[in-house]
């Protein structure tokens, strides 16, 4: 555990690492359109003009088509294991998982889900509910993840992203029809024995003409209660959720450079008798009839006019509806229990990116605004049908946004950046103590990076953002709790500096090697908590300054047969006015894999294991006790194999096994201790025609 727990340990381990790939490199570039290139070479197109993740000066993990095939997902959290400085906390059950990016995000903590934004094909997702998680969705419906860690990002998503940001991508249908084809469909079932889990999905894909394509999908993913590694019961973790997705796609103009897309999905799940507590087990709080519907409709338009350097344009629009109805609460449970809860959220995205160009430099510059209105909803069906506790509202946000990449040389990269964002905000219940709130944040930011040859560069970058308080903390009232209208701005300047090292042709011929470390450290000045139950006045207070800082290192390898990696995150985090360590801090952890594959035979294999340090502190469990927890290891296996030719053409088999050793531990940000050993299968069959 030590090696785990040590930052710089891993330092020293990607210096090395770093070492070797500059005296194997010889010199040569990285082929970025490479079968085997490593996860630093993939496309990051959230972050401005579209670059490699190893080419952006902040820390940027792509997670594409293959890893959430890999991880044979049941929830959405279980496709973020390799990916450093993010942790999926709560719980393993399907409406219990939020997430938390270098510290920033707790459970039960309503201002945690907008320090993070979500994206679904640019539509803004968000959900915040007492002892409910905050994204509901399924893996099957993503094709790539970008996750883009520390408040940098707040200059093209919005104010207050102190985390980071994480978009989702949904598949299109060009991802399934082959060259020479006109259509295609997909079948694949999948079967896990923890839980008795199985999943049928199917995808349909035709291309109507030349320039308009559609895609149909659908998955049907049932679980029963997951088994935890001591042999105990994970009570409400069943679930049976309807999902599916439509979208179509028309390309026109002049080499199809214009785009419109026009995209609905869809994910259901209606349980009777669940866990009323989804985020950690709480008997106390009974059981309920819980239907969870979230829908994402989103129309886009690009513009990428190769002729005109001034038009690059991207617009959207984009309506998001997550509701949870609920009925038949326990009794502890009914007044806020038997209520329909929900957010609804219109937003309208316009940006373009202007190209100029000299003799040895080049300029993008990127511009927009954002708009958005969201309605928070709780309607009770007792008494008055009015819940304190979760103050129904409506939020207007206008952000107006300026990004400059400059590139000099092809060496020196330099992005400044501003962004502010109109706020006004309203409770829907009129109460003597409410009135309308506007407000004004800003985010400005200045990064850069230097490449001083093919294969070496540094990095680092300066970013400020505020936060505006959420419609739950400025309304929520109860007890002797009132609204908290006096709530300043969170704001956070947060600092980054790193290096990335690749190399070419180190072991054997085409191999590529990349390795990334970032350090980081956030100073946070008037952190939003709730004031102790049982003390008169605001319900919410600016009573914390915080900072949080630490070490992310991201690696990996590549060659035709033998494939590695490598995801290591330290992070420490103290209360600046108590020195007391913040609890929402992760335990540090260290994420390698280590494969081979056989193209002849399409077979690839390998083991994956997670080794995390010890915590002094965390989220309390479930079942009494400390805080603090132990290390612990785990050991993974998969393999897949997927044959080119022949009859099995386009078949895919994959069999992997979870925690091999049925390890018994608690991650310090989960109240709940572990899931026990699963296996896995799944089979996929497309058909071309």
């Amino acid at each position: 555990m030590g090696l785990v727990k040590s930052r710089s340990a891993a330092l020293m381990c990607g210096a090395a690492l770093s070492v070797l790939a500059a005296q194997g490199a010889h010199g040569q570039p990285i082929d970025v359109n490479a079968s085997n290139i490593t996860v630093l070479e993939r496309l990051v197109i959230g972050a401005g003009a579209p670059k490699v993740a190893i080419d952006t000066p902040q820390a940027v993990t792509v997670v594409n088509q293959d890893d959430i095939d890999a991880a044979q997902a049941t929830t959405i959290g279980e496709i973020f294991d390799n990916v450093p400085g993010v942790a999926v906390i709560g719980s393993d059950r399907a409406l219990g998982e939020s997430f938390n990016i270098r510290g920033i995000g707790t459970a039960e903590s309503s201002g945690d889900e907008s320090r993070i934004i979500v994206t679904v094909d640019g539509a803004k997702k968000f959900y915040e509910q007492y002892r409910m998680g905050s994204f509901f969705s399924d893996p099957e419906l993503y094709k790539q993840v970008e996750v883009l860690r520390g408040p940098a990002s707040s200059t093209l998503y919005g104010s207050g992203a102190l985390g980071g940001v994480i978009n989702f991508t949904t598949k299109d249908a060009s991802d399934f029809i082959a060259d020479g084809y006109s259509g295609a469909a997909r079948v694949k079932t999948q079967y896990s024995s923890n839980g008795n889990g199985t999943l049928l999905s199917g995808v349909l894909a035709q291309q109507i003409n030349d320039s308009f394509d559609i895609l149909a999908a659908g998955n049907w993913r049932r679980s029963d209660d997951l088994r935890l590694a001591n042999g105990d019961t994970l009570s409400g973790s069943e679930f049976d959720a309807l999902s599916g997705l439509i979208k179509g796609t028309a390309r026109f103009g002049e080499n199809d450079e214009q785009v419109l897309r026009l995209s609905y999905q869809r994910w259901n799940s209606d349980a009777e008798d669940q866990d009323y507590s989804q985020t950690g087990t709480s008997a106390m709080f009974g059981l309920v009839d819980r239907k969870v519907v979230d829908q994402t409709a989103v129309l886009a338009y690009e513009n990428a006019d190769i002729d005109n350097p001034w038009v690059d344009m991207k617009a959207n629009l984009s309506f998001s509806d997550t509701q949870v109805d609920q009925s038949g609460a326990s009794p502890m449970a009914a007044s806020f229990g038997n209520a329909e809860y929900g957010y609804r959220t219109w937003q309208a995205n316009i940006e373009n990116t202007s190209e100029f160009s000299g003799e040895n430099w080049d300029n993008y510059l990127t511009y927009g605004a954002q708009f958005s209105r969201q309605n928070r909803i709780a309607e009770g069906r007792t008494g008055t049908g009015v819940i304190g506790t979760h103050p129904e509202g409506e939020d207007t946000r206008l952000g107006l946004f300026v990004q400059n990449e400059f590139v000099y040389d092809d060496k020196l990269t330099l992005i400044p950046g501003v962004r502010g964002d109109f706020v006004w905000q309203s409770p829907e219940v009129s109460r003597p103590e409410h009135r309308d709130v506007e407000d004004f944040a800003l985010s400005p930011k200045l990064a850069a990076l230097y490449e001083f040859n093919e294969n070496f560069s540094v990095f680092g970058s300066i970013a400020h953002t505020q936060r505006l308080p959420s419609l739950d903390e400025l309304y929520q009232y109860g007890d002797t709790r009132t609204p908290s209208l006096q709530l300043d701005k969170e704001t956070s300047n947060n600092y980054e500096a790193g290096f990335a090292v690749s190399g070419f042709e180190l072991i054997q011929e085409g191999d590529q090697a990349a390795v990334k470390v970032t350090g980081f450290y956030s100073d946070i000045e008037g952190l939003i908590e709730a004031n102790p139950r049982g003390v008169p006045g605001p319900y919410f207070s600016n009573i914390a300054n915080a900072s949080i800082y630490g070490v992310e290192v991201e690696g990996s390898y590549e060659s035709g047969n033998v494939f590695a990696r490598l995801a290591y995150t330290a992070a420490f985090g103290e209360d600046t006015d108590t020195g007391e360590a913040l609890t929402s801090i992760p335990a540090h952890k260290l994420v390698a894999t280590l494969g081979a594959r056989n193209d002849e035979f399409g077979i690839e294999y390998g083991v994956k294991g997670t080794f995390a340090a010890s915590a002094d502190t965390g989220v309390a469990p479930s079942v009494g006790g400390d805080s603090a927890t132990s290390g612990y290891v785990t050991v993974d296996a998969f393999t897949a194999w997927k044959p080119s030719f022949g009859a099995l053409k386009g078949t895919e088999v994959r069999l992997s096994v979870d925690n091999i050793f049925d390890a018994d531990y608690r991650d310090n940000q989960q109240p709940d201790r572990s899931v026990g050993r699963s296996f896995k299968v799944s089979v996929s069959r497309q058909f071309d025609w």
